[in-house]
């Protein structure tokens, strides 16, 4: 009889969860306490849906651990579709905000496909890349995975989500550099993809004009300030000042001046490391950041300890997915990368991200407990 080994079970990781989203808590209820919407409702009525999210997403944490992560292998194709299948109904009958048709109405409340997708990626890739392991570097094998990252990545990029599609780009570079690939490959494929880049650029498929518009202000800001339109760089700016005025300590939970006076728009979601640098200052931003990055390494960890390739490349595509969220969060909050609306994990205000990562945290603590066997 199999018997779990509770001391595999990794508490360094539970500790950054319950850190996280305990600041995560605290930033949220600041920045929705005075903050109203563009239509002057009050955001404040959204925290107890934070409060339900994360309870939720804890709950599907704890459920998954239990969870033979290995049992998904034989799932992935029907996961895959469904993901697949939501992508492209959220095209038809999806609610547009922010400018992008992301979301599919469910009674109140809303969902967003691309979360699932992310996920059911990591999985789908995961259990081809463990069935073609010993011929992982062969090129018809490698244009499979591409394909299926592909094919996620093109319904997400026409909703039109450019942040989306560039995690689920991560996503499929962390886990083929881990399925064995060589560099040549890698290589050609980004020369392959370059041309692309450039056809995309110039089309008005897949990305709107205000999304545009936010690529060239990056570009703008770091060369020529003088042609930055107030408009566009408007989240920016009001963020950078949010986080100058913090200082070591911050001004204090709910007494930011540029927080609690709504200058800085979506401050619950894209923005919310603003909140927290005005109101926590330095030593919060530092708090955050040290342990997202123990719950990236504790990621990495599993991936290296991981009893089979599906367990391994799960981990690396997970870290693959908070990592890339992790990095342009936090640089479009500096003004080092363009703004695409990604959320900080565990941290940011939304539904669908925070129970997606919260599964995924579960999914590496079940790979965690059975990466080795006690048999009695």
């Amino acid at each position: 009889m199999e018997i779990r080994r509770w001391r595999q079970y990794n508490w360094p990781l539970l500790v950054c969860v319950i850190v996280l989203l305990v600041l995560g808590a605290l930033a949220v209820y600041s920045a929705t306490l005075t903050a109203v919407t563009g239509t002057g409702v009050p955001l404040h009525i959204i925290y107890p849906d934070h409060l339900i999210n994360m309870s939720l997403g804890l709950a599907l944490m704890v459920a998954f651990t239990f969870f033979d992560y290995q049992l998904l292998s034989s799932l992935a194709r029907p996961i895959y579709l469904i993901g697949v299948v939501l992508l492209i109904l959220v095209l038809f009958i999806g609610r547009t905000s922010e400018g992008a048709r992301s979301w599919i109405e469910v009674g109140a409340r809303t969902f967003q496909p691309t979360e699932l997708a992310k996920l059911a990626l990591i999985i789908v890739l995961a259990a081809y890349w463990q069935r073609f392991e010993q011929i992982s570097d062969r090129w018809l094998v490698q244009l499979g995975g591409l394909v299926l990252a592909g094919m996620i990545g093109v319904l997400v990029l026409v909703q039109p989500d450019l942040g989306g599609a560039i995690v689920i780009v991560s996503i499929w570079i962390m886990m083929t550099w881990g399925s064995g690939v060589r560099w040549q490959q890698i290589l050609t494929l980004t020369l392959i993809t370059l041309p692309l880049a450039y056809i995309g650029w110039q089309s008005d498929a897949f990305l709107d004009d205000y999304q545009k518009r936010r690529l060239l202000t990056f570009y703008y800001l770091l060369n020529d300030p003088s042609q930055v339109d107030f408009n566009d760089s408007y989240n920016v700016v009001q963020a950078m000042n949010a986080l100058t005025q913090g200082g070591l300590f911050g001004a204090g939970l709910t007494n930011g001046l540029f927080s609690q006076g709504n200058y800085v728009p979506v401050q619950h979601t894209d923005f919310i490391f603003a909140v927290i640098g005005e109101e926590m200052g330095f030593f919060g931003g530092v708090v955050l950041i040290t342990f997202q990055a123990i719950l990236l390494w504790q990621a990495l960890s599993i991936a290296n300890q991981a009893r089979d390739t599906f367990g391994r490349l799960m981990a690396l595509g997970i870290f693959g997915m908070l990592f890339c969220h992790l990095v342009i969060n936090l640089g479009m909050n500096m003004s080092l990368l363009p703004v695409t609306g990604l959320p900080l994990p565990l941290v940011s205000h939304g539904g669908s991200f925070m129970i997606i990562t919260l599964i995924s945290i579960g999914l590496l603590q079940s790979i965690a407990l059975r990466s080795k066997r006690l048999v009695f």
